[in-house]
């Protein structure tokens, strides 16, 4: 990489999807500008950034020193993450194939199972305008058998995937928020060594302090023009 690449940006709200990439770029020490989206006021629809990120989701990047030497953009956070891993060759084997593949299938893992059902369990805990006891069961108790999973992974090895990677950085900022998905960390012994080893990285904490006053100013379980926002929405 050169030493005066251009600052990748980085299209954020501070949320569990927006940390892993704060936390994947203070990781690697590459320079990047966060290009703040409000969320609760609706700025994932602006038709800019839907020109990045289709979804209407946060995060994404664009990479001015993409492949080929072409600006890149790219959304969905799981792929984010293999990207910069493959760019810095850095928490994602190159050359390893069983190794890649340990790392992809637990990435995979928080993609497609834990940030889903964490999120689900947030919202029918926390936001829901109506309690729904089934929902809430049924999403609480899915959570708790992922932290099993996961327990049951960390039995016999620090992280995820053997050495610290981006699997480690896709869960973390779900599984700080246990106490929101409720769930109690002691019953997860081997979850709760791993969260306290990654909560003392520098580079986590970094990337859980980014625009972290954006969160605290906006408290989306009390204002309910975020939450007309955020749910419900349909392919309007």
């Amino acid at each position: 990489m050169s030493m005066h690449q251009a600052p990748i940006e980085l299209y954020y709200w501070p949320t569990p999807n927006g940390w892993k990439i704060t936390i994947m770029l203070e990781e690697c020490r590459l320079p990047y500008v966060v290009k703040s989206i409000d969320i609760g006021a609706g700025d994932q629809f602006k038709p800019e950034f839907l020109e990045i990120s289709p979804n209407n989701k946060i995060p994404a990047i664009v990479d001015p020193a993409g492949p080929w030497g072409a600006p890149i953009s790219i959304f969905e956070s799981g792929a984010i993450l293999q990207y910069l891993g493959r760019k810095m060759n850095l928490f994602y084997p190159s050359n390893d194939e069983r190794k890649r593949v340990e790392v992809d299938q637990w990435l995979f893992w928080q993609v497609g199972g834990l940030g889903p059902m964490a999120g689900q369990t947030h919202h029918f805990r926390l936001y829901a305008p109506e309690k729904v006891p089934y929902a809430i069961e049924r999403y609480t108790n899915e959570v708790n058998r992922l932290y099993g999973v996961m327990n049951r992974r960390l039995e016999d090895r620090d992280y995820l995937a053997g050495d610290y990677s981006i699997a480690d950085m896709a869960c973390v900022g779900w599984v700080r928020g246990y106490e929101r998905q409720g769930q109690n960390i002691d019953d997860f012994p081997n979850v709760k060594r791993w969260l306290e080893t990654m909560l003392e990285r520098p580079g986590v904490q970094r990337g859980f302090a980014v625009n972290k006053a954006d969160r605290e100013k906006r408290d989306i379980a009390k204002d309910k023009d975020a939450q007309a926002i955020l749910f419900g929405q349909k392919a309007r």
